[in-house]
Formats: structure tokens, sequence, C-alpha cells
């Protein structure tokens, strides 16, 4: 069904999706930083002095700085569903429950703060981030000691893992710590990751290692910067408790060192929430589940409605063909698109071997485990589908035959809305305004031009951003590397004469609005895996400034910053990063 489509499959978020971001011409590192807009030169943006402010700018007077007074909670869960009977951590075959009650298993010291989120920390959970630097926070933030309220629990969930059913899986080193209200009354599931075995482990010690953590870490929060529905991440902590794995599965142990991510959502639900329960035949449940989602995560939907479920699935279908479509837009592959990493609230989930595409490639995998190519970025809108289907049929025993017929109707849309989205997003890409019946194929001929020269994604629509007509008319693209090697193409000028003239006849649209509407979409930095490794190697000898840098430099992933240049991160990638790896294991 995707035939007629196979070159439109991706595209970058329209300008409406993301949050609003100004782009300055060029960013210093004192640019940047939200106590120094007022200085910046208004030569520099000709934008008033109040266009560009951090997000992070958050008064200390109204955040606690004493960790003592900061509360969860889990009476809503625990009061909402029954609790596995059986108490302790050791793995076992779970019934008739949502949770299981797991004490997460402290990290072996000494533990080191690597990272944390002053945005999550200050903007999300009301906390200066100074109680970062304490001792009360490494053992909170890694599983040594509970705040109050919390009563940790594990998730039972199942999922359909590379395409087959797997049975019972599970939070096997995750523990929910709890609910955080925080004063802009947003209510946050707090989680650990890394935090020791639960009744879902199975075989695994459940712990996370410091380079899948560092990663974790960094694309949560660079996903969140770029517009991209996402978990979020508040800090990483990093132990010298020696964790053994077989990175790419050869036989190859290698000991290395533990970490833990305290992560937040609105909701952990996901599609193989719902599935274990119909699996199991435990329908009462999942009739209670399902009730308990709608009614605090889609408040448009009437719970008295008799169509209610199907009124929540549509909206699933809906929302997962957009996030896929973003996915797309910045070109982030997952890595892992089974259904129990897909989120019912349509949020990306659960950061395993995910990897930004650098050379167009729709065959791109960025999981060294995947031998099939099953999660291949250019998959990724049918692996959707997949797991859509999946999920309806977890809906089965609550519809009606009649609303089962609906509900498949409802399916058949997911195409038309993804590729409806995918030309949005390809036409603010490109800069366009309105509608013109060849933009499809302009977009499309891009693409394949792209990847006959294997050209850089991120850089050649950023690139494309930074042009100015007057280089496109003279085909000028001196130091624009990307668009260099998109010119060596035979038929890149019959492509850049088409664009120029569809640029030409938007009235009333000029060059620099042109230009500054497509740098507000089109991210100069993305977190490439050779950027990612960099900073893990280091971070595996106590060395986390790359950490903090790449933190803050992907914050801020449409602006040009001093910093990341020096750095090479919109430079050519380095010709190592072509023999990167990543895997399952972590």
């Amino acid at each position: 069904m995707w035939s007629r489509y196979n070159m439109l499959i991706f595209a970058l978020v329209a300008a409406t999706s993301f949050p609003p971001v100004h782009v300055l011409e060029f960013c210093t590192d004192r640019d940047c930083h939200s106590d120094s807009h007022d200085n910046m030169a208004s030569s520099t943006s000709q934008l008033s002095e109040n266009t560009f402010k951090s997000r992070w700018n958050i008064s200390v007077s109204n955040l606690m700085q004493d960790l003592d007074k900061f509360r969860v909670s889990c009476k809503k869960l625990i009061e909402a569903f029954p609790i596995d009977e059986v108490d302790g951590n050791s793995a076992r075959s779970v019934k008739n429950c949502i949770f299981s009650r797991s004490i997460p298993t402290p990290l072996k010291g000494p533990l080191r703060l690597a990272a944390a989120s002053k945005e999550v920390i200050e903007g999300i959970l009301d906390l200066d981030v100074a109680v970062t630097w304490s001792d009360d926070f490494l053992h909170y933030a890694s599983g040594g000691r509970l705040a109050p309220g919390s009563v940790p629990l594990a998730h039972r969930y199942g999922g359909h893992q590379f395409g087959y059913w797997a049975g019972q899986l599970g939070d096997g080193r995750a523990h929910s710590l709890g609910q955080y209200t925080n004063r802009k009354g947003e209510v946050w599931e707090l989680q650990l990751k890394g935090s020791g075995k639960t009744p879902y482990s199975r075989s695994g010690d459940g712990r996370a290692v410091i380079r899948s953590s560092v990663r974790e870490f960094l694309c949560s929060e660079a996903m969140h910067s770029l517009g991209v529905p996402t978990s979020r991440a508040a800090s990483l902590i990093v132990s010298d408790e020696p964790v053994v794995r077989d990175q790419f599965y050869n036989g190859n142990m290698k000991t290395e060192r533990g970490a833990v991510v305290l992560r937040l959502a609105k909701s952990w639900f996901r599609i193989g929430s719902l599935e274990i329960l119909s699996q199991s035949g435990e329908i009462d449940l999942l009739r209670k589940l399902l009730f308990f989602v709608i009614e605090e995560h889609f408040p448009s939907i009437n719970s008295d409605d008799p169509d209610k479920y199907l009124v929540f699935y549509s909206t699933v279908v809906n929302e997962t063909a957009h996030l896929i479509a973003q996915w797309m837009s910045v070109g982030f592959a997952h890595g892992v698109c089974n259904t129990d990493n897909f989120s019912l609230l349509s949020i990306t989930i659960d950061y395993g071997p995910f990897g930004f595409m650098e050379s167009y490639n729709p065959n791109f995998v960025p999981n060294t485990s995947d031998d099939e190519g099953r999660y291949s970025i250019g998959a990724q809108a049918n692996v959707g589908l997949f797991n859509l289907e999946k999920l309806l049929t977890a809906l089965g025993p609550l519809l009606s035959n009649k609303q089962q017929s609906e509900a498949k109707y409802i399916l058949k849309g997911y195409v038309d809305i993804y590729h409806m989205r995918i030309h949005q997003l390809f036409k603010a890409k490109l800069g366009l305004l309105g509608e013109e019946e060849d933009d499809g194929h302009l977009i499309a001929f891009l693409l394949k031009i792209m990847e006959d020269t294997q050209s850089d994604f991120t850089m050649t629509f950023r690139q494309l951003s930074e042009v100015s007509a007057q280089q496109l008319h003279s085909r000028s693209f001196t130091q624009m590397w990307a668009l260099e090697d998109l010119s060596s193409h035979k038929l890149f000028f019959d492509w850049l004469s088409m664009y120029q003239h569809r640029l030409i006849g938007q009235q009333d649209d000029s060059d620099l609005d042109r230009q500054q509407r497509m740098k507000n979409v089109n991210p100069r930095y993305v977190l490439r895996n050779w950027m990612a490794e960099s900073a893990i190697s280091k971070a595996e000898m106590n060395d986390f400034s790359e950490v903090e840098m790449l933190h803050y430099i992907l914050s801020f992933p449409f602006v040009t910053q001093e910093t990341a240049e020096e750095a090479g991160y919109a430079a050519r990638p380095p010709l190592w990063a072509k023999r990167l790896k990543v895997s399952c294991s972590s």
C-alpha cells in the first residue's frame, strides 16, 4: 500500500509543531544563556531584546531547595488496580495485576552525577538545580533512597518483538517511583532505569551501563528540543559497580559500569500494557486499565460514551501517524519498534539502539542486532501500522462486531493521515507556502538525488535554509559541504531550477522570511552516533564535559553555536563514524 509513496517517507515537522524557538544568525555560548539576552547586539538578529529567552529562566525563589519537601504519590495507581500478591524481585510469571511492588537495588558507590537537565529539574520538578549537587540527590536519583510517598512499582506488560508475540515482558530494570504534581498542575510519573532486578527481569541483572544511559539521557532531551513528543530525562548517575555485557552478542564479554537515568513521562503505559491482559484473558482488568488511561490522559473522550474505546483507538491511530512522521522529519530511527516500546500516549519512549541517519538512506538500520532490517528508518511507518493492528486485536474483547468493523476502517485511514503529515512537513522543510500541484514531485525528486549522492540528511536541509536566493541563482555553495555533495548529481540543477521557480511564485515572501522560516524547523545539530560515542568514551573515564556540552548544544538545535562549530558538530562526520555499531545490549 506504500508503493506510490515510496519516496515520501521523510519530512520535517511543520513550524507550528515546534515550541517557539527564535533563530539567531549566529550564537556564541554567552548569547545562548538566559541571562544574556538583554545584551545581544541588535545587529546580530534584529530581534527585540525579549525575543530569544532560554526556557531555563525560572525564578529560584519559587523552587524547592530542600529535597525532604519533595513528595511523590503512588496512591492513584495503587488504588486503581490490583497489585501483584507476591512481593520481592524474584523473576516469575505474574497474573491478574498491572504492577508489582519492587524495591530498587542501590548502585554500589562511589556515585557521580554525570548530567542533569536544568529544564526538567526546575521546569517540571520544581527543584532548584543546586540540589543535584548534594549527596541526597545522588541517592534519591539512583535508587538508594526513596522520596516521601514513594511505593516503587514495576509495570507488567507484554509485546510483539520483531513481529512475534513474546509473552510477558515488563519493567525488567525500571522502577516507577510515583507521580509528581508540579506547580503548573502537570502530573508526571518518575521512573528509574537501571535500578536493579524486578519480577520481570527474567535472566537479566536489572542494570544499565554508562554507554546506553548517556545515549538515553542526551536523546530524550534532544528530541524534546527538536519538538518531538518524548519522555524526559532529569539526571544521569554513574557508579563503579561492575556490569558484565556482551555488547554485540559475539561471546566477547566485557565489564562495564552501572548507571541510572531518572526519567519522566505523563504515563509509561504502552500497547503491550493492553496486549498482556487481552492475551491472558484478563478482560475485566483490561477494561479497568483502559478506563483509567482514558480518564487520566484523554480528557476529550467522554467516559460515558458507548463508543469511547473506538474514539480512543482513533486518537491513538492519528497520533501514532503524527509521531512517526516527526521521527522521520529529523531522520530518527528508533531501532526497536516493538509493541512494548510504543506509548499509548504517542510519545517516544525506551531509547535503545536508536540512530540519527547521516547519509540519506531509506534502508538505514541503527540496530546491529536487527539482521533483517525490520526496523530500518524507511520501515517505521509500516511498523507503526503493524503495531496499531496489534492494539486493535488487544481491544477486540471490548468492542462489538460493529465497533470492530469501524475500527478497521479507522486503521485504513492511517496511511492517509501519515502521508498528509509527511507532505506538510516536507513543505515546511523546503519553505514552501500554499499548495502547488507539483509539490510532491519536487520533494520526491530531491529525495532521489539525496539518495543517489548519499547526501547528509540533516545538513542538506539546513544548508538549503541558510543559502540565499542569490547563491541559489548563482549556484554557488562554497563551504556548504552537504550542498556540494548534492550538486554532484547530474540532475541537481534541474531540481534547483524547479525549486527556484516555486519560491519565486510565493507572493509577499521575502528571501529573509523564507530562510528564517526554514531555520526554525531545520536543525543544525542532532545527536549523531559519533558525537554520542565521543561523549561516552570520556564519561567512562569520569570526564563528563562532553556529555554536558552536548546536552546544552542540543537544547538549542536550531541555533548556530560557536562551541558546536568548533567541535565539528555541523561538519562532515569523521571517517571513523561509519564503523560505529549500536546493539540492544545495554
